[in-house]
């Protein structure tokens, strides 16, 4: 492999284009003319532009990234996170135009992308899973045959989703005929199908998920957990590695099913199983991801390992150069995503100018992003615009180096979710490891960010003891000659 094409943008774009020059390889970089000035245009060694700002006249053109792969003369096509990512059809496009799609094949990508279908996989082994239907809903008759076997509440969620989209919590049987009407109707509008399924609402999940490799040998290894609870809209917002709950035996178990997961639909790349787990620490297959997820450095920071390039290595047919045994869990990372985001107005996406960017630095602290200072945050893409790990030997020394980290990152010029970070950082229940999907809501409130941080209190407080003590000083009456005593009972007066 001499050369790939990386079929995205931004900090994704830039961290796969990092690892290739590092093998050797060289890259090219497709974008919009919103990106012409990216820094991962400036950084590939072949930069084509492939439309206007839309994704869906860019980055979405399977087609023209494909032809662009073959005028350039690369090998291999990777697809980062987001986009074509997980489109079966152009995994196989890219096969069968005689390229090397970096990721699982097409039948994988596709039987993972039905929750449905992962499920029926899934069962094959034995793997947990959480009651309710195992074929699309049919009519609200089967849907209240289902509830009467699970019980209240429930959760409908779209077949053929993700980011929350096509999800409904019910909670009481009148309320049914609607929700499924407008979890249908969110499905179809996003996805081209309104197939819709009804699961047991997990009332106080924990999301956790098992990162895992496989080659095209038949080899497989997972590489531990990821806790990825703290989020909002069904977004993440923080990761961290190990997860603070499991035990050495759950990790186990739960690695053993994300394994089974994988050999389910033949898998093999890098891809993640995650699973609910509830507060007796019971664990049930949510879904898979094939491909690359935003958080893996926190992976990566406990394992040593660059997925990337072990991507890259499996896509060219090479077995896995370690085994299960040979992995260990080495300190703890935490993640953070800096979006373009105010937390203090519901989350709402923000665009501007990157006045000031500044990144933190010091050992254990890495920054993936793909701006500059003084770039402007386009709307047409997704709010996050870095993200920023950090690795300690114990949880809470990541905790604090996150903290630290959080106050040394400087951004003017856009609202972002930093202070929302440092909060959630410093939050008891998060503090404690004692939390779960619903922590933003359970615990946030916009008001909690205009609270004065503790270096402001300080600064406040020593500024106010040199005001108090500059006006102490200018109302004693200067007179040197007066006995000590008698300086003493003025004072000890006032």
């Amino acid at each position: 492999m001499q050369k790939i094409l990386v079929a995205n943008r931004g900090e994704i774009a830039l961290r796969v284009m990092r690892s290739a020059r590092e093998m050797g390889i060289k890259t090219v970089a497709v974008f919009s003319e919103a990106d012409r000035t990216m820094p991962f245009v400036q950084y590939a060694d072949e930069a084509v532009c492939i439309g206007p700002p839309p994704s869906s006249q860019s980055y979405l053109l399977g087609d023209k990234i494909i032809e662009v792969a073959r005028q350039t003369g690369a090998d291999a096509i990777h697809p980062g996170y987001g986009f074509l990512s997980e489109n079966a059809r152009f995994a196989q496009a890219v096969k069968d135009a005689g390229l090397i799609f970096i990721g699982p094949s097409a039948p994988s990508i596709e039987m993972m992308g039905s929750k449905l279908a992962a499920k029926q996989a899934a069962q094959q082994f034995g793997v947990p899973m959480v009651p309710g239907t195992e074929t699309p809903l049919r009519d609200l008759e089967e849907a209240r045959q289902v509830v009467r076997k699970t019980g209240f509440p429930i959760l409908i969620k779209a077949s053929a989703g993700g980011g929350g989209k096509g999800m409904r919590v019910v909670e009481r049987e009148e309320e049914l005929p609607e929700q499924i009407r407008l979890a249908k109707s969110e499905a179809m509008n996003a996805f081209g199908d309104d197939a819709v399924f009804i699961e047991k609402y997990v009332g106080a999940p924990r999301h956790i998920e098992i990162q895992i490799l496989g080659d095209q040998h038949g080899n497989y290894v997972y590489l531990f957990e990821r806790e990825c609870s703290v989020q909002r809209r069904h977004q993440k917002l923080i990761e961290e590695a190990p997860s603070s709950c499991l035990t050495p035996g759950i990790r186990a178990a739960m690695g053993k099913c994300a394994l089974d997961v994988a050999r389910a639909c033949n898998y093999y790349g890098a891809g993640t199983v995650e699973f609910l787990v509830d507060e007796s620490l019971n664990f049930y297959f949510l879904e898979m991801n094939t491909r690359l997820q935003v958080e893996h450095p926190v992976t990566e920071m406990i394992t040593g390992l660059d997925l990337v390039k072990e991507q890259i290595r499996i896509a060219m047919g090479e077995k896995l150069s370690f085994t299960q045994e040979s992995l260990q869990i080495n300190g703890h990372a935490i993640e953070l995503r800096l979006c373009a985001e105010d937390p203090a107005n519901n989350f709402l996406p923000d665009t501007g100018t990157l006045e000031t960017y500044i990144r933190p630095q010091g050992y254990g602290v890495r920054v993936d992003d793909g701006y500059e200072q003084g770039m402007d945050i386009p709307i047409y893409y997704d709010p996050m615009i870095a993200k920023l790990i950090v690795w300690g030997n114990n949880r809470e020394e990541a905790r604090l180096r996150l903290i630290r980290a959080i106050d040394e990152y400087q951004v003017k010029g856009i609202h972002t979710t930093l202070p929302f970070g440092r909060w959630a950082l410093q939050h008891s229940a998060f503090i404690e490891g004692k939390f779960d999907t619903h922590f933003i809501g359970k615990y946030f409130a916009p008001s909690l960010l205009n609270t004065p941080d503790a270096a402001s209190i300080q600064a406040a407080a020593i500024l106010a003891a040199q005001i108090w003590q500059e006006s102490k000083t200018a109302q004693l009456p200067v007179n040197t000659t007066a006995p000590e005593h008698q300086w003493k009972k003025r004072r000890t007066l006032r």
